[in-house]
C-alpha cells in the first residue's frame, strides 16, 4: 500500500463515476426510481447509499490525523443512512462530483506513514473497530466498484448499453 495506488485509486473512483453518471445523467425520475426488486431496489438507491457511505468513510479517516481535504465541507457532520440525502439526479450529480474531489484531496494527503496505523471508528450501529487504516481505504474503493457493478446490471435491464469500468482509460 503506498501514496501512488490511493492516488491512483481515487482517479480512477472519479474517472468511472463520471462516465457512470453520463448515464444516470440520461435518466427520467420514473427510470432513476423504478424498483428492479434488489436490497438497494432502484439506482437512486444505490447512488444514495455509495454517496452516503463514501461521505461517512472519508469523514471517519479524518479523524487519524489532520487534514486539509475536511475543512470547509459537510463532510465532517457524517449522514445518516436512514434519510435520502440526494433528492434528485443533479442533486446527486453535483455532490457526486464535489466528494469525488474530496477523495482526490485525501489521496493526496495520505503518508506512506497513515497506511500501517490503525483507525479507531464507530460504525453506523454504533460499534466501535479499531482497523487497518490502508485496508479500511481500500475497502471504500472496492465497495464503490461493488455497487457500480449494481448499477451496470440495472442499465443492463433497462436496455441501456453502458461501459464505464475500463481501468485503461486510467493507466
Amino acid at each position: 500500500m503506498d501514496v501512488s495506488t490511493i492516488s491512483f485509486l481515487a482517479k480512477y473512483n472519479k474517472t468511472v463515476n463520471e462516465k457512470m453518471n453520463s448515464y444516470i445523467s440520461a435518466l427520467d425520475d420514473k427510470t432513476w426510481t423504478k424498483n428492479f426488486g434488489g436490497y438497494f431496489p432502484s439506482i437512486k438507491s444505490l447512488c444514495n447509499h455509495v454517496y452516503t457511505c463514501d461521505t461517512n468513510w472519508l469523514k471517519r479517516f479524518s479523524k487519524l490525523r489532520e487534514f486539509t481535504f475536511i475543512e470547509g465541507t459537510k463532510i465532517s457532520d457524517g449522514l445518516s443512512f436512514s434519510v435520502d440525502n440526494i433528492a434528485d439526479i443533479s442533486n446527486y450529480l453535483s455532490k457526486r462530483e464535489m466528494l469525488d474531489n474530496k477523495i482526490i484531496e485525501f489521496a493526496h494527503e495520505m503518508k506512506e506513514e497513515d497506511f500501517v496505523k490503525n483507525l479507531t471508528y464507530i460504525d453506523s450501529h454504533g460499534i466501535e473497530y479499531s482497523k487497518n487504516m490502508g485496508f479500511l481505504i481500500l475497502h471504500m474503493f472496492n465497495h464503490q466498484t461493488h455497487h457500480r457493478g449494481m448499477i451496470s446490471l440495472y442499465l443492463d435491464e433497462l436496455k441501456i448499453t453502458n461501459e464505464f469500468s475500463n481501468i485503461y482509460d486510467i493507466i
